[in-house]
């Protein structure tokens, strides 16, 4: 059987989906009688008129010589194909919570509203003429039965690589990892650190969103004179360094805006059985990250930042039970590529 995997391409951009994408191919790749690849095509949002393109480029898209196809992200996923299953990390969202919300660039006259119908109008063909529709979850879930009125299955994505994630003596930073932007808000943590406990650091890794994010953060640091608690390491990092990083710090934060799943960096984290820093708006991570359970979750401001910092470093006996705790509810979940290959397949 040849399987065939459908994921967008910004270039240069990478982040949890396209980590998810090429482990997904890799075991597929290993299954017996499978042959499995990827296919990653270019999106370009901008202008927001570029999207009617966009739609009809994909609609227009033709497979041969491919079995099944497993989608991921809008567009991608509106190619066309006879046994399409979706496993959907997120439509395009500025057409449905964020345009309701009024953070969208789609606009909000007449031109706009039609743009936002014809995005619902694209995703409701694709939705009816898939065999499947998994969703990453129930953040996602809610999200298309709301706006679309289609119904779905959890299936969350596992851990990629759990073996490297696991728990070594508690070190004396705490780690945020993943892309860094403004979506992701690491200039949140490292404010926070100015009145943090002196001995506590903050290690922060990932590829940054723009430049300018990236010298954003640094102006932080000089200006708070942070340069000996801060370390900022810039660029796509691999596997083996996150792990150390996760592995080795006290607990580990990630501050998304909406976070559409539970996340990668929690993910690890709580493999790791590091406790997670997060706030009240993260989304889908406050499924797993409970306040002085498994983490702290506090408003997106600075003070109660510094407070969580403070607290985690205070009480190093509890900071560790939280990330046993958050361990285990991540067991708990049982998420196996096994399982999850298995019912992508079925």
């Amino acid at each position: 059987m040849k399987v065939l995997v459908l994921n967008n391409a910004a270039p240069f951009i990478r982040g949890g989906a396209e980590e998810l994408a090429d482990h997904l191919v890799a075991r597929l790749g290993r299954l017996r009688g499978v042959e499995a690849e990827l296919l990653r095509l270019p999106f370009n949002w901008n202008p927001a008129e570029r999207l009617i393109e966009e739609i009809v480029l994909h609609r227009q898209f033709r497979l041969s010589n491919v079995d099944r196809v497993i989608a991921l992200k809008f567009p991608a996923y509106l190619v066309p194909h006879k046994r399409k299953t979706l496993w959907l990390l997120h439509q395009f969202r500025q057409a449905y919570d964020l345009y309701r919300e009024g953070h969208t660039h789609l606009g909000f006259d007449e031109r706009g509203r039609e743009l936002v119908q014809a995005i619902r109008a694209a995703d409701g063909l694709c939705f009816a003429e898939s065999q499947k529709i998994f969703v990453n979850s129930p953040v996602t879930q809610k999200r298309l039965k709301t706006f679309n009125d289609v119904d779905s299955r959890v299936l969350y994505p596992p851990l990629n690589d759990p073996e490297l994630f696991v728990g070594e003596a508690y070190g004396d930073y705490v780690f945020a990892g993943g892309r860094l932007g403004p979506a992701k808000r690491q200039h949140l943590l490292v404010r926070a650190m100015a009145k943090a406990p002196k001995g506590l650091r903050l290690v922060v890794a990932g590829p940054p969103d723009t430049p300018d994010y990236a010298a954003e953060l640094q102006a932080i640091v000089r200006e708070l004179d942070l340069a000996d608690r801060v370390e900022l390491r810039f660029g796509f990092r691999d596997r083996q360094e996150i792990a150390a990083l996760a592995r080795q710090a006290l607990a580990c934060a990630y501050l998304p805006v909406d976070e559409d799943s539970l996340g990668y960096v929690t993910m690890e984290a709580f493999g790791a059985s590091r406790a997670v820093i997060t706030t009240t708006d993260s989304g889908g991570l406050l499924e797993i990250v409970i306040d002085g359970e498994t983490g702290r979750v506090v408003a997106p401001e600075v003070e109660p930042l510094t407070e969580a910092l403070a607290d985690l470093w205070n009480d190093r006996a509890r900071t560790e039970r939280m990330g046993a705790a958050g361990h285990a509810i991540l067991a708990a979940k049982k998420l196996t590529w096994d399982d999850t290959l298995k019912q992508l397949l079925g």
